[in-house]
């Protein structure tokens, strides 16, 4: 990367090399790690599909990118990153929404996707969610949504394809007028249509041996001539069927779809206690948790890990929503606060690595909390079928504090004061509601009768996501060198991704302790007894 000369005079040669380094020094402490361009093959792929709406079944257009891996070793598992799934629904759904008297809309994808090694199969869902958009006047909806997908591993030599198959898209509408009945949900299934081309090929990555495939392949044939797709590649019924279960079937040889979890949880001595104490006394909706994750810098295309940080929680009380003909609903609102040494922040978090590959260089940051994180949950019950579908959405006022920078082991003082100006921002799905600068993060959980929950839910924890905008920083540099426009030209702006694993939480009014018949939710001193792992 080539810095491009400042407009100001140049200030002596010592001083301007301190100030380039500082500013690298601290772009990168944000970025310790940051993913290699080579070796990944970009997908893009546009597919047609047929959806059923209230109005009929229609035809639609869905566009799927996603970075693969060029190859892979057997039994090595790798996730596919930066899925989007951009959906354009028909003018026609527009109108069944505005029927609703919808003017906005919130989509959440599941999409089926085949994963096939030689003549084996399995089957994974993609899952994504999208950010509440404006109906549209006229023309057709689109709905862009981004998550995070299954890991995969192939089980010998041979190509791994992806296919995608059957895609439900559950739409949680707006109302024009918050005074009036809430429009309802609506989800949306779509098969892929018969002329789609490759039949739904998304990729091809070469396992063991052979040569790589080519960048960006959803057009390569399938192996053996077949596709990967659940149900041949066409699939009728919604992806949340059976196949999501179909991992539980595979045979020996069929690719593992596994659970992303990059890494080992760290040692309990590793992470800060997590316990209520004299100052905070616990009451009887007392629960406390450890998160952790990565959040992204768009501009330096990486991520900064987030180490677990310990959040004390009070769990609300469920009331009735509104009044829903197909749905039994209750919303509960919960309070959180991070609790570390007494203050409502993380832990100080560390980075350290080459820069210029050649100059060590650590950097120490926290992110605190201006005012207390509020969590919204809202319980839909399906009547049809007692399923039940939870969305939260935790909105947290948090600044990003840089205390400490080295480069080669000596310090280049920030100052006591380097921040951001205002909280790290986020578009609200209801800002007349939630006016002001906070984080906006939500999860989706879902429970079908007999089965283990999958998602996020406030009590078991998971996977929470959003996307946010880092501000300008304030108050950075000492000595008369200003570093504040450095960083903010170099970091701040908007389009960063962030994700957050929260562990299990351990209800202090009633602990469930590790047993032969139970796995562990608190420690005999009630602190939560699972520390989960960040994810990508």
């Amino acid at each position: 990367m080539k810095a491009k000369p400042a407009a100001a005079p140049r200030p002596p040669r010592v001083r301007a090399r301190t100030t380039s380094i500082a500013a690298f020094v601290v772009l990168a402490a944000l970025v310790p790690t940051t993913a290699s361009a080579s070796g990944t093959q970009e997908v893009e792929a546009e597919l047609p599909y047929v959806c059923t709406l209230p109005s009929g079944r229609l035809p639609a257009t869905v566009r799927i990118s996603a970075d693969f891996p060029e190859r892979a070793e057997a039994g090595e598992a790798f996730t596919p990153s930066d899925v989007t799934t951009t959906v354009e629904l028909p003018a026609e759904a527009v109108a069944d929404l505005t029927a609703r008297d919808a003017a906005e809309v919130r989509a959440a994808t599941r999409l089926a996707v085949g994963v096939a090694q030689n003549a084996a199969t399995a089957a994974a869902t993609w899952r994504g969610g999208s950010e509440s958009v404006a109906l549209p006047a006229s023309g057709p909806l689109t709905l862009v949504a981004r998550g995070d997908v299954p890991s995969v591993a192939g089980r010998g030599d041979g190509d791994l394809t992806f296919s995608a198959g059957a895609l439900a898209i559950d739409l949680e509408p707006g109302a024009a007028d918050p005074a009036t009945a809430d429009p309802g949900s609506l989800t949306v299934d779509c098969a892929l249509a018969e002329d789609a081309p490759g039949q739904g090929l998304l990729a091809t990555v070469p396992v063991g041996t052979g040569e790589p495939a080519p960048s960006g392949s959803p057009s390569a044939p399938g192996p053996s001539g077949t596709s990967g797709a659940p149900d041949g590649g066409r699939p009728d019924g919604p992806a949340d069927g059976p196949a999501d279960r179909q991992p539980e079937r595979q045979s020996e040889r069929a690719p593992k779809v596994l659970e992303n979890t990059p890494g080992a949880a760290p040692d309990r001595d590793d992470v800060p206690p997590c316990r209520y104490d004299e100052q905070h006394p616990p009451t009887d909706v007392s629960l406390n948790a450890y998160v952790t994750g990565y959040a992204n810098v768009k501009k330096m295309k990486g991520a900064a890990y987030l180490p677990p940080s310990c959040v004390l929680i009070e769990q609300g009380l469920p009331v009735p929503g509104p009044p829903d003909p197909e749905y039994l609903i209750f919303d509960t609102l919960s309070y959180a606060n991070f609790h570390y040494r007494e203050r409502k922040q993380s832990p100080p978090f560390e980075a350290t690595f080459l820069s210029f590959d050649f100059a060590p260089v650590k950097a120490t940051m926290v992110l605190e909390q201006t005012g207390p994180m509020r969590i919204d949950s809202r319980m839909k019950m399906r009547l049809s079928d007692f399923t039940t579908i939870t969305d939260t959405y935790v909105r947290a006022p948090l600044v990003l504090h840089v205390l400490d920078l080295e480069v080669n082991g000596t310090p280049l003082d920030v100052g006591p004061g380097c921040r951001t100006e205002t909280s790290l921002t986020s578009e609200d799905p209801d800002p007349a509601n939630f006016p002001g600068d906070h984080l906006v993060l939500y999860g989706r959980g879902e429970q079908v009768i007999g089965l283990p929950a999958t998602g996020y839910l406030l009590l078991s924890g998971g996977v929470l996501s959003g996307e946010t905008a880092i501000p300008a920083f304030t108050g950075c540099g000492t000595d008369g060198e200003d570093l504040d426009r450095l960083l903010t030209a170099s970091v701040s702006g908007p389009g960063n991704h962030i994700k957050q694993v929260q562990g299990q939480t351990c209800a202090i009014a009633a602990p469930v302790f590790p047993s032969p018949e139970n796995e562990g939710q608190c420690t005999e001193d009630l602190q939560p007894y699972e520390i989960p792992v960040a994810e990508r």
